[in-house]
């Protein structure tokens, strides 16, 4: 018997090549703003004066911090306030994005998002914030961007690298979706869509890092992997990378990507359906094969002491994780399994290997 509940989120999405300049000019008149904020960090600055080149903004707003540290937040709040902004541009990553949500949360002042990478976090109405260490998140309607521009020529200059890495974020969003507290039929339809077009896409990029069509099919898969977490919800997966990006700093993207394998190994044998409808999109046999096949493909990254934990930081993560983790994960997470997740995912092995 079917039987879900099911929310969309009211946004508007602007997709074409060369666009995000009149689309943006657009998206201004349409809204009446009359004092924008733009929101771009130092490595977008070039790019956010072309893209703005068709508006006058009031304010050019540079001081973007990973993870959103709160004391970065209530600075842009407070700058927000003095120029009695009423709509907030985002030009960047999703630290760029997390800034612009940590505004709109106590203000409400909505948010036109131009995404640089394929974080996804322009598609959901979670925000998050760091405080003492500590990376708190939530949802609120206030957060959602109003409108995304997606300009793939934005992302043609993105280093391999930090394609793969940020395209294996957004593969993790439609992976957690899959067994997400709200997983229902819709947002897993868009996952299983997403995956496929995220592996076609970021092959596609491997081979030729300027690839407009790789870069496009990826942008569109990340899309789609937000809406489906945004409306399924945060599983293990996002639960493990919080802990580690907001307590020891770890960078986002790379965070993502290695965790996602040690996942993917644990709960999917304890979801034998979901499972096997990503090994369809993966084009594989099995899910873990899929995925592992693809990393290996795209070089990707493999092990989290490379980005800075520590092994004397594994027990503190497990004990941060379990209080964080969901009751309704399909595979029961105990402190014994996830210190050997923890320890795979720090050293690079996988689970049929031995941890060292």
């Amino acid at each position: 018997m079917l039987e879900f509940e099911h929310d969309s989120l009211a946004q508007r999405v602007l997709f074409g090549a060369g666009r995000s300049s009149s689309h943006l000019a657009a998206e201004v008149d349409r809204l009446g703003a009359t004092s924008v904020m733009v929101i771009a960090g130092p490595a977008e600055t070039d790019l956010a004066k072309s893209v703005c080149r068709e508006i006058e903004p009031r304010l050019m707003y540079s001081d973007v911090v990973p993870h959103v540290p709160i004391e970065t937040a209530e600075k842009a709040r407070a700058a927000a306030s003095t120029h009695e902004v009423d709509l907030l541009v985002s030009i960047g990553g999703g630290s760029t994005t997390g800034l612009a949500k940590a505004v709109a949360l106590t203000t409400g002042i909505p948010i036109v998002a131009i995404p640089t990478t394929y974080a996804g976090s322009e598609a959901t109405n979670v925000w998050g914030l760091t405080e003492a260490s500590r990376k708190t998140t939530g949802v609120d309607a206030r957060v959602l961007p109003t409108t995304v521009i997606y300009d793939v020529l934005s992302l043609l200059t993105l280093p391999v690298e930090l394609s793969v890495a940020s395209g294996l974020n957004a593969l993790a969003h439609s992976v957690d979706s899959m067994w997400a507290p709200r997983a229902d039929p819709i947002n897993s339809t868009l996952a299983v869509e997403a995956i496929g077009a995220l592996s076609r896409g970021l092959r596609e990029i491997k081979h030729d890092s300027a690839s407009q069509s790789g870069h496009e099919q990826t942008l569109y898969g990340a899309y789609l992997s937000a809406v489906a977490f945004a409306s399924a919800g945060s599983g293990l997966h996002h639960k493990i990378c919080h802990v580690l990006g907001g307590t020891y700093n770890m960078p986002h993207a790379q965070t993502h990507a290695v965790v996602l394998q040690h996942v993917l190994e644990y709960n999917g044998p304890y979801a034998p359906a979901a499972e096997q409808r990503m090994a369809e999109a993966f084009g594989s046999t099995s899910a873990v094969e899929g995925l592992r096949s693809l990393r290996t493909e795209l070089d990707a990254p493999t092990a989290l002491r490379d980005y800075g934990l520590q092994e004397s930081d594994l027990d503190e993560a497990v004990a941060l994780v379990l209080d964080a983790a969901h009751a309704s994960n399909p595979r029961p997470v105990t402190t014994e399994s996830l210190t050997i997740l923890l320890r795979n995912a720090w050293a690079g092995t996988t689970s049929d290997q031995e941890s060292h």
